[in-house]
């Protein structure tokens, strides 16, 4: 099973392809996706470009997106919730299910809080997929604990249904 997490924004994306075998996870790819185009149309072009080349390099089974929730800045939530529509979008067609999770989810599933910082989840996600201290930028470390948070969840519905 492979699961691409994507953590949405119009200038940075991030973006993994976690793999699951024999119960371990191993991070495939991962980074952050930096849209450098002027107007917002031609961010959004080049996003899901970059987001649809991944894809076809790489074939994930599912997609997992981070959920919109709106915060008190609106502008950041309507231009992340166009970069969460491209990543809907590459994803249909591609013909793959999405999973959305919000970010108290992701916290609980990766780290046992869901009101843990950014820092905790990072730790926590270089801890569980053994990748030491290796630097991971937000935005793909984002990326990783959506990922392993649907894998998670995954466990558990399986479990659930036996």
């Amino acid at each position: 099973m492979r699961v691409m997490g994507v953590d949405p924004g119009l200038q940075r994306a991030g973006f993994c392809i976690l793999e699951q075998e024999a119960g371990r996870s191993r991070p495939v790819s991962f980074g952050t996706v930096r849209v450098t185009e002027a107007t917002a149309q031609e961010r959004l072009l080049e996003l899901r470009l970059r987001l649809a080349a991944i894809i076809r390099e790489h074939r994930p089974d599912v997609v997992a997106v981070e959920r919109l929730f709106v915060n008190q800045n609106r502008r950041t939530a309507a231009r992340v919730g166009q970069a969460t529509g491209i990543a809907l979008l590459v994803a249909s067609e591609h013909s793959l299910p999405v999973f959305e999770y919000t970010p108290s989810e992701v916290k609980r599933a990766v780290v046992g809080n869901g009101a843990a910082t950014k820092s905790q989840v990072q730790y926590m996600v270089r801890a569980i997929l053994g990748l030491g201290a290796t630097k991971l930028e937000p935005d793909a470390a984002d990326a990783m604990a959506l990922a392993i948070c649907h894998l998670h969840g995954q466990k558990l519905r399986k479990a659930a249904s036996r």
